[in-house]
């Protein structure tokens, strides 16, 4: 046993640990129907609108070339997130818990710090989108969109009442309307599949060209999301499965499945943004369509199909609020995880979205639609920038034997990993360097 499996006293989302039952002498179907959803809440953080500003200008500018990076992504995601629930269902401590354990005060407050700078840039990513798909399908001025969008927190505290698998149920429903509102994007826009397949291939002018490395590491950042290392390694715990060795292999292989799988649904939806941004606008007089609602206004015109605008902000405002969802749960666990501090979630949550709301409002204000457009490109390269201080600890912890005992990375896990992680700093680095300080010329100018 582990030091803080004897160490440990209060379970992370204590209201919900281990509710959901797991059948322990039951046909092959019914364990993985158990153990599927927490999957599915991550891979939420996978297809925000975050995801939509950064897919749609990466299609527009530069065609199908950057569909290698959200395939990387999705393939560095299934391998972070193995990690994180491995750490949850072994350890029964989250990744906040986890550091809080391990780390300094002082360290621990800065890891804090990034993490909660991490979710704003999230939560402003939800924010932005929610509105502007308010805004497209009821006309509802922007800056009015941003400020109903603080009222949600009333819908997340009543469906947290309704128990966990009805979380679960509702995130997989709009799942499945964001998947078949861009299943039929695909269709009418009929993309040039033998292309596609080819830039399946990483290129290395996304290395080289400065315009590209942005946009595919603001993918990278969307994709690729620090406060999901947290959610996962928390939200696993709701199953209620033996605690002992047979207990947890069984645990992790199930829910290690619930998480591939729901990223490849995931990966899915990124990609089918990117490619019908890329068949529709790239190569035409709309190259630089950069903007969700410049995409939205132009994709029924071009494609000639009434339909497909609206199906587009139908399945925006689905991502905005099953983002909405998720991030209400992230939010807590980093709170209560790092600082052992728990508050009402009423006020957790309007905390976080005000943190949101100010600056969107500001900009949505003065700069008007492609001001917002900019703001959610950059909330996601500021995640992206924070993944570093998530994913190095994650590593460190699940490399240990003394905490995951025979569950502890294998040699072949802890160099991957390490690849993964070292990849991840150098390119933010890079992007640092070449990118990121320009932009301020834009918010000064």
């Amino acid at each position: 046993m582990s030091v803080w499996q004897r160490d440990q006293t209060t379970p992370s989302l204590p209201e919900v640990h281990s509710t959901v039952s797991v059948p322990t002498n039951a046909r092959l179907w019914r364990k993985v129907l158990a153990f599927i959803g927490p999957g599915l809440l991550v891979s939420v953080g996978y297809m925000d609108p975050g995801n939509w500003a950064t897919d749609l200008a990466g299609g527009a500018q530069f065609g199908y070339t950057l569909l290698s990076v959200i395939l990387i992504s999705n393939f560095m995601a299934i391998l972070l997130q193995h990690l994180s629930l491995k750490l949850g269902i072994v350890t029964g401590r989250d990744l906040a818990q986890a550091c809080r354990d391990n780390y300094s005060k002082s360290t621990v407050i800065f890891l804090w710090i990034i993490c909660e700078i991490a979710i704003a840039a999230c939560d402003l990513a939800e924010v932005i989108g929610s509105a502007i798909a308010l805004n497209l399908l009821f006309h509802i001025p922007l800056v009015v969109g941003v400020l109903i969008t603080a009222f949600d927190v009333l819908i997340v505290l009543f469906l947290q009442n309704k128990g966990f698998r009805f979380l679960e149920c509702l995130v997989a429903i709009l799942i499945v309307t964001i998947g078949g509102c861009f299943a039929y994007e695909l269709m009418i826009s009929h993309p040039v599949w033998g292309t596609m397949v080819g830039h399946l291939i990483p290129e290395h002018e996304i290395i080289t060209n400065p315009d590209m490395l942005y946009i595919a590491i603001g993918i990278l950042g969307a994709t690729v999301m620090p406060h999901n290392l947290y959610l996962h390694s928390s939200i696993v715990q709701t199953r209620a499965f033996e605690r002992n060795e047979q207990g947890r292999a069984m645990a992790i292989h199930y829910a290690a499945f619930d998480s591939a799988s729901a990223l490849f649904c995931a990966f899915f939806i990124n990609a089918a943004i990117l490619i019908v941004s890329a068949s529709v606008f790239h190569g035409t007089a709309h190259e630089n369509v950069a903007d969700i609602n410049d995409a939205y206004q132009l994709l029924s015109p071009v494609l000639g199909v009434p339909l497909a605008s609206l199906l587009f902000a139908v399945a925006l405002l689905a991502s905005g609020q099953n983002s909405t969802l998720t991030g209400t749960l992230a939010g807590q666990i980093v709170m209560e995880g790092f600082l052992d501090i728990r508050l009402r979630p009423w006020v957790r949550r309007l905390i976080t979205r005000l943190m949101a709301i100010v600056p969107a409002v500001i900009v949505a204000a003065i700069f008007g639609q492609r001001g917002v457009g900019n703001l959610l490109i950059l909330s996601q390269v500021i995640l992206s920038l924070q993944l570093g201080f998530a994913v190095v600890p994650l590593v460190i912890f699940t490399n240990d034997k003394d905490k995951m005992g025979c569950f502890a990375n294998g040699w072949w896990l802890k160099v991957l990993a390490w690849i993964v992680t070292t990849v991840i700093i150098l390119l933010n680095i890079y992007l640092l360097i070449r990118t990121v300080l320009p932009l301020f010329g834009w918010a000064l100018g």
